[in-house]
């Protein structure tokens, strides 16, 4: 008998080491693993005054990236199919949205035309996608936060709030935020904890069942 308990113990050692290499939790660990990153959100930006592109990533200045893209990011699909007068546009600042290094949308700013700034979308986009030309109003703030970003703009203290808004995304919003790797990092240990603990479990009930079974023949 106690030969046969050694083996049934043997068993469940085998069991053990397959579901803990295999089983859910593995496969799990080996998912979040392979699972490829959100590439950084990025903007570069060209325009009167600056003699080199201005090149902002989500991991040296997460700010000003993000106020960048939130300039552009609540255009509707379709816009205004004549804008300004050239001579009531102003200065122009050209946007390159990027994810990771690719370039995704394009934009022209004018943070400082007659009756408010406008931003213009060409229908010709870096990632190739089917898109209209149109012409938008833009934020009422877009002056300070190109001038944050590095344009040599004039101060305007006027213009501190956003404006209008609204609308749809350029880019997800998983994309513009450096937390949420850490954010799925801790999801992932949670439910690898709990898949875990799942296993143990079965193993105990497992073992249980033996034991009961064993002592029923012993006695």
């Amino acid at each position: 008998m106690a030969e046969k308990v050694r083996r049934l113990l043997a068993v469940v050692a085998m069991v053990v080491t397959v579901v803990l290499t295999t089983g859910p939790a593995a496969q799990a660990a080996d998912a979040h693993r392979a699972a490829p990153k959100t590439p950084p959100a990025g903007v570069d930006i060209t325009g009167v005054g600056l003699s080199a592109p201005l090149r902002l990533r989500a991991d040296t200045a997460p700010t000003q990236v993000v106020a960048v893209i939130d300039q552009v990011s609540w255009f509707g699909r379709t816009g205004e199919a004549k804008g300004p007068k050239p001579a009531d546009l102003g200065p122009k600042y050209t946007i390159v949205v990027l994810a990771g290094d690719v370039p995704k949308q394009t934009y022209d700013l004018y943070p400082l035309a007659k009756g408010g700034p406008r931003a213009y979308r060409p229908a010709k986009q870096p990632d190739q996608r089917k898109t209209t030309a149109g012409w938008f109003l833009g934020r009422l703030n877009m002056s300070e936060t190109l001038r944050a970003a590095g344009v040599p703009l004039e101060r305007r203290l006027d213009t501190v709030t956003g404006g209008v808004g609204g609308g749809e995304r350029v880019l997800p919003e998983d994309a513009l935020n450096p937390g949420r790797d850490i954010d799925d990092a801790l999801a992932e240990l949670q439910r690898l904890l709990l898949l875990n603990v799942g296993v143990m479990l079965v193993i105990t009930l497992g073992l249980a069942g033996i034991a009961l079974l064993v002592r029923r023949r012993t006695r």
